[in-house]
């Protein structure tokens, strides 16, 4: 009898990718046999980085993690149940760091579960160091030349801060 493969999918914008992102991945990759990393379109974010950019970064953090074995990258721009279906997923794996984004999720989990009742979401809650960290305040900080070096590999740390050198620049 064969076991059957249990895949997840761990969906964001990741604009750009924080060291609390990563830590999710990580964690997500030992509860599931594969896991895909969805990196959503949303555009209503208005993204510092393109689609291709953030799954290009998301790809090198999952390299430098050594799980690529196990772990894929995938742009996606559908509803994420319908993503998830796409890849036979049976779990979507979301990342909570404060009550209020529990309250976010558990509308989501509700509002997915009609749409597809045999896809399950899992709550990883983000470790202790990792969680205040927010995509949101990394780019703040750093269009205010702040050192994001904490929040972030130092490979986006210097895109991140390269983009918004490039912006200003530009200004001038």
């Amino acid at each position: 009898m064969s076991k059957l493969e249990r895949i997840g999918v761990y969906p964001g914008t990741f604009d750009p990718i924080t060291n609390g992102h990563i830590n999710i991945i990580g964690r997500a990759a030992k509860t599931v046999d594969k896991l895909v990393v969805g990196v959503a379109i949303n555009a209503g974010k208005g993204p510092l980085f393109s689609l291709e950019e953030r799954a290009e970064m998301v790809s090198d953090e999952i390299q430098n993690m050594g799980i690529s074995d196990r772990v894929s990258v995938r742009p996606f721009d559908s509803l994420l149940v319908h993503f998830a279906a796409d890849h036979d997923a049976s779990f979507i794996i979301r990342g909570l760091r404060a009550v209020s984004d529990f309250e976010y999720e558990y509308q989501m989990v509700g509002m997915n579960s009609r749409l597809k009742p045999d896809i399950e979401t899992i709550f990883l809650m983000a470790s202790e160091n990792h969680q205040f960290i927010a995509s949101r305040l990394v780019k703040e900080i750093a269009a205010l030349g702040g050192d994001i070096s904490t929040f972030v590999s130092s490979q986006v740390a210097d895109r991140v801060t390269e983009r918004y050198q490039k912006a200003l620049s530009a200004r001038r």
